[in-house]
């Protein structure tokens, strides 16, 4: 309870002055949600959207993506270790392999296991903004965005510019960071590289991780543009308690490497883009690190895969269609030699009506080479209650196949079962958005009805788990949010933003007597997200993230981070940070203990020709 008291003190604090009336309008800057063929203002979006820009990147207390997006509304991060060493993602409820990870569109679904969803090659320097949609987004992407997806975003420097940073802490860490704008004429490119270390927080819990990211793109013509981008990362890691507590000497050693090649055509009414892309990952893992012997695993996955996607503004509203071909191969001492093909189409419609009303409806049917064509349909309706108030409603279908791991991987801990089926949900939102002078509220009530829910069990702690299919499992829930930007103020000490959110969920799920479930239980019940920024003098910005976690079947716990930024935007700023600065107890996933308070700090560099 204290905990929920110090969010209200926050909330206290900063409610009376959005009463106030700014010197300076406030102007809300549009972003454009880019979903591969539709590109949709954000204020008329009729979906649950959270967009973290550049500014949030910088100054939250966060060393990786994965910890960016712990401060997420709806979004549960699982972290085993820091600084985003390996972590499970889910949105709503859902379950790591349910949640799709995308670099600008590109899809990096992996055959084996969604464990290695978040193994993004491209550092956070590089990284310009993070579009998280939650709810069903198979109609838009296709398989495995059943609960949600998110779209790392980067782009192309149109100037010289030079930005680097190296920091130490707590844990024996130390990293840094590398990114480069280099444009040369008419040809831009953009190069990031990173590094992160740490000899651990506890036993076995040492990491290494290194990020390599190329992007580089021309204009043929004043409407035809050519990119390309190449990423590599590798990391490897003691991996104590991440799988098992019976052998805390666990190790595993991953690399990942992305490439793609596109071409778009962006002409009066018509948008054609072509895309390529191969996505590789090799992974090795040991129960024993120093004995592979006793038992190894090395699993090699590859990704081809060809995407078109297009859109015609008609005087109907705006068509949008597409197609794509995907073929996914693994090579496992564990998992064997296997192969599958996916074919996919898409077609969607979004028309205005009645001048405030729009409404976008469509499908994605896909074929798979074990599973035979599914289709996915959906649909999107708001209506504009005020310039500044919106409504929305929307329905969609999920589908996931089951990944390689699930169905046939063979350890002394867990079992796949090759009789599993597909599963699949219904999923029903609506809510209300309000955009105003800096301000930004919403509220949302989500329901998502899953047919042949895949989750690990086991009947008892001496029998490995084994995922099996569970029928008519439904999670809904709400969501709401308030975030207020201030404008100009006057004073040495100003308050830049304040925010707060609050999530709860609610899984129908229960175990059968005798029957232990691993995943589904342990998703968010209650999250409660508090988040003040404010800066003296125009150098130095404070910020402070608070958390209130509860999951159905763990204890809840609070956690504090703040970060202290000196310079930030000059040409040599300073920057110290610190974690669980509430010093708490607590696990995430696994059995892995999470640390208590711990601090780095560093310097940035920024470098930059007008």
């Amino acid at each position: 309870m204290k905990y929920f008291l110090l969010m209200l003190f926050f909330a206290g604090v900063a409610m009376p002055l959005l009463g106030q009336e700014d010197s300076v309008t406030h102007t809300l800057d549009e972003v454009i949600i880019k979903e591969n063929r539709m590109e949709i203002p954000f204020s008329k979006s009729s979906r649950n959207i959270h967009i973290i820009h550049r500014k949030a990147i910088e100054t939250t207390p966060a060393r990786s993506l994965q910890e960016l997006l712990s401060f997420t509304p709806g979004v549960d991060v699982r972290q085993r270790g820091v600084s985003g060493v390996q972590a499970d993602i889910g949105i709503r409820g859902g379950s790591f392999e349910q949640t799709l990870m995308m670099v600008n569109g590109i899809k990096l679904s992996d055959p084996q296991t969604g464990h290695h969803m978040v193994n993004i090659p491209v550092p956070l320097a590089g990284i310009q903004r993070v579009d998280v949609l939650k709810g069903p987004a198979s109609r838009i992407y296709g398989q495995n965005a059943y609960s949600g997806a998110i779209n790392v975003i980067t782009e192309l420097p149109e100037t010289l510019q030079l930005h680097a940073n190296i920091y130490g802490g707590d844990f024996g860490m130390r990293g840094g960071t590398v990114q480069l704008g280099l444009p040369l004429g008419k040809y831009k490119q953009s190069l990031a590289i990173s590094h992160d270390g740490s000899e651990g927080h506890w036993y076995n819990s040492d990491y290494r991780i290194t990020n390599l990211f190329y992007e580089g793109g021309f204009s043929i013509t004043p409407h035809q543009e050519l990119k390309t981008m190449i990423a590599y990362a590798t990391r490897d890691f003691g991996a104590n308690g991440f799988y098992s507590s019976s052998f805390p000497d666990q190790w595993e050693s991953i690399q990942t490497t992305l490439a793609s090649i596109s071409h778009t055509l962006d002409k009066d009414k018509t948008y054609l883009q072509t895309r390529a892309y191969w996505r590789k990952n090799q992974d090795e893992f040991r129960l024993r690190r120093y004995e592979p012997d006793f038992f190894q695993n090395q699993h090699d996955t590859d990704v081809v895969a060809l995407e078109v996607n297009a859109r015609r503004e008609m005087g109907t509203g705006t068509l949008g269609l597409g197609a794509e071909i995907r073929e996914e191969s693994i090579d496992s001492n564990n998992l064997g030699k296997r192969d599958r093909t996916l074919l996919g189409a898409f077609l969607e419609h979004r028309l205005e009506f009645a001048q405030k009303g729009d409404i976008r409806a469509g499908i994605y049917s896909n074929y798979y080479s074990e599973y035979g064509w599914k289709h996915f349909p959906g649909a999107e309706v708001g209506y504009q209650l005020h310039p500044w108030v919106r409504a929305y409603a929307n329905f969609g279908s999920s589908f996931r196949i089951p990944t390689y791991t699930d169905l046939y991987y063979q350890g002394p801990t867990n079992i796949g079962n090759d009789k599993l089926e597909p599963e699949k949900a219904l999923n029903y939102e609506g809510g209300f958005k309000l955009l105003r002078k800096g301000l930004r509220a919403e509220l949302v009530y989500f329901n998502r009805h899953t047919n042949n829910l895949i989750e690990w069990a086991r009947p008892d702690a001496d029998t490995a788990w084994q995922p099996q299919n569970f029928n008519e499992v439904v999670f809904q829930g709400v969501e709401a949010v308030l975030l207020y930007s201030f404008g100009a103020q006057e004073g040495a000490v100003k308050m830049d933003e304040f925010s707060i959110s609050y999530n709860y969920i609610d899984a129908d799920l229960v175990e059968t007597e005798g029957q232990e479930t691993q995943y589904s239980l342990n998703a968010l019940k209650h999250q409660l997200i508090g988040s003040l920024r404010a800066s003296f003098k125009d150098r130095i910005e404070l910020t402070a993230k608070s958390r209130y976690i509860e999951r159905m079947k763990l204890d809840p716990y609070f956690l504090l981070d703040i970060r202290l930024d000196y310079n930030r935007l000059k040409k040599v700023g300073f920057f110290a940070e610190i974690s669980n600065l509430s010093n708490t107890d607590y696990i995430e996933a696994g059995t892995v203990q999470m640390p208590g308070r711990w601090a780095r700090g560093g310097l940035s560099v920024n470098l930059s020709k007008k």
